[in-house]
């Protein structure tokens, strides 16, 4: 933490920013970003500062207290730069997932591969158990990729846990928040809601969110400090699992509309196998770049 210039706070921002890009994606997530640049442990440990014994900080010693206290530095430039990418980038990643779709997910493919080697290297003792876990992170992820979308549910106390459910999902590297709403039926509720300006609906995914944030900090804080190759195998093993999501070559099976939002069910198939043009060439490269961009990222974070 210690002391940081204006230019480590940059960093961080842009940082934010490769994780609301990640967020956006369905299959892709921001936790995977957050791990492989170096910040994740501290995310956690700031997320987990947020409680009510910071009124009792402020009533002694005043909002600067409370603010160092709480990290505020670091997670402002965070959130700065994951609310950025949401609004900016997004729409650039939609026109991608629209138009270029397999050079996207190729992309993306690289990258979420090469976390599984940056993730799974910090295990520093591997034993029977640490195997357990990593099988068992993959197989959940592999199952949570294969489960169809459910149907469109409105509940508000249903809606106040999916908040919850896809803000652990966001945290955690591998699987991705905005694909819990798909698999959950309440993306399309939600997304109506932010368009329709309901607010009892935003404003209920929004403590579900919040809830879910700081109760499921609290315990991946425990994991990492009484059982990190645990975790950390984990964790490796959820975005193993997630891989089968991001596979660029897709075959459609199905397509389900909820209003405007289209839910495709597909499989994966070879890209030799597949129906249109495969652009094995630009898939490869795409996913060179994005497996590469893992080990630029790593070598500046490992420099500081």
């Amino acid at each position: 933490m210690g002391n940081r210039k204006l230019i480590d706070y940059i960093v961080i921002t842009f940082k934010g920013i490769a994780m609301g890009a990640a967020d956006v994606v369905p299959g892709v997530s921001g936790g995977t970003i957050a791990f492989i640049s170096g910040i994740y442990e501290e995310l956690i440990t700031s997320i987990n500062n947020i409680d009510l014994g910071l009124l009792k900080v402020w009533k002694e010693n005043g909002f600067k207290a409370v603010w160092k206290k709480a990290n505020g530095n670091f997670l402002l430039a965070l959130f700065t730069g994951i609310f950025i990418s949401l609004f900016s980038l997004a729409t650039l990643v939609s026109w991608l997932l629209e138009n270029e779709p397999i050079l996207l997910w190729s992309f993306f493919f690289g990258l979420v591969a090469a976390s599984v080697f940056f993730v799974g290297k910090e295990i520093t003792k591997w034993s029977v158990a640490t195997i357990i876990f990593l099988l068992a992170g993959s197989i959940i992820a592999y199952f949570v990729t294969v489960l169809p979308p459910s149907q469109n549910i409105g509940s508000l106390p249903y809606l106040f846990l999916s908040g919850a459910l896809a803000v652990c999902a966001m945290i955690l590297p591998g699987i991705s928040g905005a694909f819990i709403l798909v698999l959950l039926g309440s993306y399309k509720t939600i997304l109506d809601a932010v368009h329709g300006r309901d607010f009892k609906v935003i404003v209920t995914v929004g403590l579900g969110a919040v809830f879910g944030l700081l109760s499921f900090a609290k315990l991946l804080k425990w994991m990492f400090n009484h059982h990190k190759n645990l975790t950390l195998a984990l964790l490796t093993g959820f975005i193993i699992g997630s891989l089968n999501k991001i596979w660029p070559w897709k075959k459609i099976l199905e397509t389900k509309a909820y209003g405007e939002k289209m839910v495709i069910i597909d499989t994966n198939v070879s890209p030799f196998s597949y129906e249109g043009d495969p652009q094995i060439m630009f898939a490869i490269v795409a996913a060179l770049i994005g497996f590469s961009l893992i080990f630029i990222l790593e070598k500046t974070a490992s420099k500081k």
